[in-house]
């Protein structure tokens, strides 16, 4: 997790208030994840970070797009992708866990927050749950010659119906009724 170093943000010497964070996210920050859904893309994350006494809020803001596979022909393209998210972090004195999802809890002790796996929890949940080339908003459509292989493969195809129609054999046994 050293290529994640760049995503701490040490909040202890900050002064109370509003603070900007901008990171930016390419195929190293997805290798760094072992199982990802996305292995490549090119976003900008901006982290506003509001530091008050007992808590930090951050304000994500995620844009960029990311290489997905098209389900349906499974050639590659860009889906754009746009987060807006915020997070709660309090503190505490000793490790607890919370039962809110949109709050994170820390040690007072802790001087610094990595704020990479929010990130990338964040552009997994974006992800569509069906990956289509026409869905990627551009003029880019499927692969033809996928396509067309597909079609030619898929089971109960008009073709052989007629061909299983147009055996005489079954005519013969259909005689037979």
């Amino acid at each position: 997790m050293k290529a994640l170093k760049q995503f701490s943000i040490p909040f202890s010497g900050l002064k109370l208030g509003l603070h900007q964070f901008e990171f930016e996210i390419d195929k190293s920050f997805f290798d760094a994840f072992e199982y990802s859904l996305v292995k490549e893309g090119t976003l900008k994350a901006t982290v506003e970070l509001d530091k008050q006494e007992t808590m930090l809020l951050l304000n994500f803001h995620i844009m960029g797009t990311i290489q997905l596979n098209c389900d349906k022909c499974l050639s590659s393209f860009a889906q754009p992708i746009e987060i807006k998210e915020r997070q709660i972090v309090k503190f505490a004195e000793d490790d607890l866990e919370s039962d809110d999802l949109e709050i994170i809890v820390l040690n007072r002790k802790e001087s610094e927050i990595d704020v990479s796996e929010m990130i990338y929890e964040l552009i997994n949940v974006a992800i569509p749950y069906v990956n289509n080339c026409e869905q990627a908003g551009q003029d880019q459509s499927c692969d033809p010659e996928m396509i067309a292989t597909l079609e030619k493969l898929a089971s109960g195809n008009a073709t052989e119906e007629n061909e299983k129609t147009d055996d005489p054999r079954w005519a013969a046994l259909k005689k037979l009724k």
